[in-house]
């Protein structure tokens, strides 16, 4: 008998590294696949179907003309996310989307926004990551739009970006929490602190623990709520993830990721997923994928921890 509370998950890979500034990040969905993500999710019960990949423009590696890299083929990348993963919602599954750089994102979460405005769900998005993508244009020190995607969702950015999923802004500041945070630009900073932005940085987390910082990222979830989880790859501490195109030192330990992941499985409102930035052209042995895999495996509610989900 399975008793999963999860729907059937589908698996969308977006191979694509248009809006990076390494290459690599396009051989992400089948690396995520060499690890054995099917396999694991289908271990715990669950009902995956892989979709394959979608298919969009080569990455033309130029570079950024008025403050974006590559916008046409960021814009054909993302719209196809969005109805890739709009179009699983409306089946009632739950969309995995296999990145892939950042910036598609920005599709992945306009699909679900629309999708919770159509069926009166509330949003919650938690953004795990190093890096708070809050840049624009005038602020950007790269033209990569992978540090972006959060400024398109809450509005600013150039139309062609912030109207994907038909509603703009498609997300407001206070339904996202960022976690892991520990490199912002300058102007990038100062923009994130006029939009209000809940950021649990690194600091935060060193002194009040990851459980606190999780309690308080969940805090207010309900049964009308759809919970959202991007998940960058450089989120980790690279010590432990080395294929990332962008590391930071100073990332989450793995324990305290596994907490993280442990603590919204036990919320019991995760409905969609993003697993992007895995680099496996700078990976060893592909034990990024690996560790991503294990830690999404813990997003399905494979404990760590010798207590059942009520914390007994």
């Amino acid at each position: 008998m399975n008793d999963n509370p999860f729907p059937t998950a589908v698996l969308i890979g977006a191979p694509t590294d248009v809006g990076a500034g390494a290459r690599g990040a396009s051989m992400g969905p089948e690396a995520l696949r060499v690890a054995g993500l099917k396999e694991a999710l289908q271990s715990h019960g669950l009902k995956v179907i892989d979709q394959g990949n979608l298919s969009g423009p080569p990455n033309p590696w130029q570079p950024p003309v008025n403050g974006y890299r590559h916008l046409p083929e960021v814009v054909a990348w993302n719209e196809a996310v969005c109805d890739a993963v709009y179009g699983v919602l409306q089946q009632g599954q739950m969309p995995i989307l296999l990145g892939g750089d950042h910036c598609l994102g920005l599709g992945s979460i306009a699909a679900v926004a629309r999708h919770c405005r159509e069926t009166g769900k509330k949003l919650r998005v938690l953004w795990l990551d190093a890096h708070a993508d809050f840049n624009t244009s005038e602020l950007t020190p790269s033209g990569n739009v992978h540090g972006m995607p959060v400024a398109c969702l809450c509005g600013l950015g150039p139309d062609v970006l912030t109207r994907i999923g038909g509603q703009t802004p498609a997300l407001l500041p206070q339904q996202i929490r960022q976690i892991g945070i520990r490199s912002v630009d300058e102007g990038e900073k100062r923009l994130v602190h006029a939009q209000r932005l809940e950021v649990f940085d690194m600091r935060f987390i060193d002194e009040q623990g990851m459980r606190q910082t999780m309690q308080q990222a969940l805090a207010g979830l309900d049964d009308e709520t759809h919970l959202h989880v991007s998940f960058d790859v450089d989120f980790l501490d690279p010590d432990i993830a080395p294929g990332v195109g962008t590391t930071v030192p100073g990332g989450p330990t793995y324990r305290e990721a596994q907490l993280c992941m442990e603590m919204i499985a036990d919320s019991g409102k995760l409905a969609s997923l993003d697993i992007v930035e895995l680099n496996p052209a700078l990976d060893v042995r592909n034990r990024t994928a690996v560790l991503a895999v294990d830690l999404v495996e813990s997003l399905f509610g494979k404990s760590t921890l010798m207590r059942d989900r009520a914390g007994r």
